[in-house]
C-alpha cells in the first residue's frame, strides 16, 4: 500500500521559465498523487497543471478521467492552470475541487471568473466535464482509497495544509505549499500554540513538502507575505521527526543553482543539529513514494 507522487509544478509567485530553471522547473504549483488503487488526487492547479492534463489524457486512452482536485487557497499561482487543463474540456470526465471551508462561496467563484469571458475566450459553463466543488475545513475526510487531514496554516487571505495516508498503510505525505513560520505577529493566534499543533500535524511525516521561498537574509524585506525561509522549514521538519523535506514553492528569480546551494546549506542544518532528515528540492518531473 503507496502513495506515489509526482511534481508537475515547484515555482511560486509566476511562472520562471528559462535556461535558469530547466532542472527544477518554471511552472507553478502542481503535483499528482496516485493512491495503491490508482485514484487521481492533484494537489494546487498552478501552470503545471497543464502539462499534467496532457499526460492524464494520454496514459487514459479514451477511458474517462476522474479525480479530487484539492486546493490550498485561491491565490492565482495556485489556479491558473485550470483553464488550460485539457481534460475539461472532454465530456465524461469528472473531477470534484476542494477548497478551504472558509472561503467557501468564494473559492469557486474565483475559479469560474477566471474564465470569464473578459479574461478568458472559453467561459466555465462551456466545460464538458463534470466539475463539482467542495469544502474542507480542519477535519479528517476518508476520500477514494486515501485518507486526507487539514490544517489551517499561516497565510494572507488564508490557506490549508493537507496530510494524506491511506487507511491500511505506513506512510504518510504532508503538503504545505504557502506558510510562513515567522512572523507570529501577523496572524492569530500570535503565541506559540500554533507552531506546536503545526508540529503535531506533520509529525511523522513519511514527507513533507513544505514552502521555502526565502532565505534568512531575504525574509526580512517579505516578513508578513506569507512565506517561510529554509531555516524555518528544516526546524519544523527535525521537530516533527519527518523523514524527507521536499522544498518548493521555489522563488522565481531563484536559478537552479542557487536552489542547488540552498539544499546544501539545509543539510549542513541538520547535521548541526544531528538529525537525520533527509533533505531535496521538488524538481518537475520528480517522483516519490510514501
Amino acid at each position: 500500500m503507496s502513495l506515489r507522487i509526482r511534481f508537475w509544478g515547484t515555482r511560486g509567485s509566476i511562472p520562471s521559465p528559462g535556461l535558469a530553471t530547466v532542472r527544477y522547473g518554471g511552472n507553478t504549483p502542481c503535483v499528482e498523487v496516485r493512491t495503491s488503487e490508482d485514484w487521481l488526487v492533484i494537489l494546487d492547479a498552478g501552470t503545471g497543471l497543464r502539462e499534467l492534463g496532457r499526460s492524464l489524457i494520454e496514459r487514459a486512452k479514451g477511458q474517462p478521467i476522474q479525480g479530487d482536485v484539492f486546493l490550498t487557497h485561491a491565490h492565482w499561482d495556485h489556479i491558473q492552470g485550470i483553464p488550460f487543463f485539457a481534460p475539461i474540456f472532454q465530456g465524461g470526465n469528472h473531477f470534484t475541487i476542494c477548497g478551504a471551508r472558509s472561503l467557501e462561496g468564494s473559492f469557486d467563484r474565483v475559479v469560474r471568473d477566471q474564465m470569464s469571458p473578459v479574461v478568458f475566450p472559453v467561459t466555465f459553463e462551456q466545460l464538458d466535464a463534470t466539475i463539482d466543488f467542495a469544502s474542507i475545513a480542519e477535519e479528517t475526510r476518508v476520500g477514494q482509497g486515501y485518507e486526507v487531514r487539514a490544517f489551517q496554516v499561516r497565510h494572507p487571505g488564508g490557506a490549508l495544509g493537507y496530510r494524506f495516508s491511506e487507511p491500511k498503510g505506513q506512510g504518510s505525505f504532508v503538503y504545505v505549499s504557502d506558510n510562513e513560520l515567522g512572523a507570529p505577529e501577523k496572524y492569530e493566534p500570535a503565541d506559540g500554540a500554533w507552531r506546536d499543533r503545526m508540529v503535531e500535524f506533520a509529525r511523522g511525516a513519511t514527507v513533507m513538502v513544505h514552502d521555502t521561498t526565502y532565505t534568512a537574509e531575504e525574509y526580512p524585506r517579505y516578513r508578513g507575505w506569507g512565506h517561510s525561509t529554509y531555516d524555518d522549514a528544516v526546524s519544523l521538519a527535525l521537530d516533527a521527526g519527518v523523514g524527507t523535506l521536499v522544498l518548493f514553492h521555489h522563488k522565481p528569480e531563484r536559478s537552479d543553482d542557487e536552489v542547488d546551494q540552498c539544499v546544501a546549506h539545509c543539510r549542513e542544518l541538520v547535521q548541526q543539529r544531528g538529525g537525520t532528515l533527509d533533505v531535496v528540492a521538488a524538481a518537475e518531473g520528480m517522483t516519490l513514494t510514501v
